[in-house]
């Protein structure tokens, strides 16, 4: 769900409550408060930090914040985001948040979007149920009792649900941000933006990968990791690979080679190639006249009706609906 506006900057509201993330709080000024126009280096977005009651806001660093604004920000904006709060998230249920809170989420215009725990707030509110949505996978079971309306998926970085949206941990944040100036403006601006800030511009996998588990004990033969045959794979997308060529690339077998895979990327090695595939499509529709059938044999489709076929499922557009909504032609 993309907020675009034909003229002036997009408002963002970030609502801030006691127990606030700095980090989260400064990566959404960090992303949307830097990204430009490339053609006329004006702002996209405005963005402005608001909390329930204005004033002096704690953190769970050794400073506080100073929220100037209230309510009335997130009316006027067209997205919102929720941080996490460390102090109270994990212990609200339903019909817990002030009923002016509850009121001003429920009729924000555009999109709403959570943090990390933040998504108890937008749970809390009535928001996502009867939707998927995610959280830090540390917080997922609590959630998932909490609020049994609620799909739960520990396993991603983000849900997008087109209105409310959801992300994992802090740094999963960044990849939601991301995501969401990508669909408003494309994949140069985004792009663009992560290069500035040092981070990739999307990343591959989800929780599944920073989930701790117990390391093999010396002698067990503890499985190699999978990252040398994904390193492979990228450099080759145009290729026609089988999951036989990956498996070799880091010298286990089938079997042994997609479990390793989905436990260090919540994916299977297929998914996560077509995946891949269809991002350097993405690129390719967006910034060259390339044919359909063209991008198909550039990213190993083989053939725009394949192309078609795994652009529809994964994004819920064709790729002549995707060129036009991001490159306008």
């Amino acid at each position: 769900m993309s907020t675009r506006r034909a003229h002036g900057p997009t408002p963002v509201a970030v609502l801030v409550r006691d127990g606030v993330l700095p980090m989260e709080l400064g990566l959404v000024h960090q992303l949307f408060g830097t990204a430009r126009d490339p053609s006329t280096g004006e702002r996209l977005y405005k963005v402005t930090t608001c909390a329930p009651r204005p004033g002096r806001i704690r953190t769970d660093a050794d400073f506080p914040v100073y929220a100037e604004h209230g309510l009335e920000a997130v009316a006027a904006a067209d997205t919102v985001l929720v941080p996490a709060s460390h102090e109270t998230d994990e212990e609200l249920r339903k019909g817990d948040l002030d009923a002016e809170l509850e009121e001003s989420l429920s009729a924000v215009r555009g999109r709403v979007a959570s943090i990390c725990t933040g998504s108890f707030v937008l749970a809390a509110a009535g928001l996502l149920d009867g939707r998927r949505a995610t959280t830090h996978w540390m917080s997922s079971d609590r959630f998932a009792r909490t609020f049994p309306s609620v799909t739960v998926d520990a396993d991603v970085l983000y849900v997008d649900e087109g209105r409310v949206l959801t992300s994992a941990g802090e740094a999963a944040g960044i990849d939601l941000c991301l995501h969401m100036i990508r669909e408003d403006h494309g994949a140069a601006v985004a792009t663009e933006l992560a290069r500035r800030t040092v981070v990739p511009p999307h990343r591959e996998g989800g929780q599944a990968q920073y989930i701790q588990r117990p390391v093999p004990s010396e002698g067990t033969g503890g499985p190699a990791s999978t990252s040398r045959s994904r390193e492979w794979a990228l450099g080759r997308l145009a290729e026609p690979l089988s999951l036989a060529q990956l498996a070799s690339r880091d010298a286990m077998s089938i079997r042994t080679y997609n479990r390793r895979f989905r436990e260090e990327t919540g994916l299977t090695p297929m998914t996560w190639l077509n995946r891949q595939r269809v991002d350097r499509a993405r690129e390719l529709l967006e910034q060259t006249d390339h044919t359909v059938d063209r991008v198909a044999a550039e990213t190993g489709f083989g053939s725009g009706t394949s192309l078609r076929q795994h652009f529809q499922a994964l994004l819920g557009v064709s790729p002549g609906t995707y060129r036009t909504t991001f490159r306008g032609r």
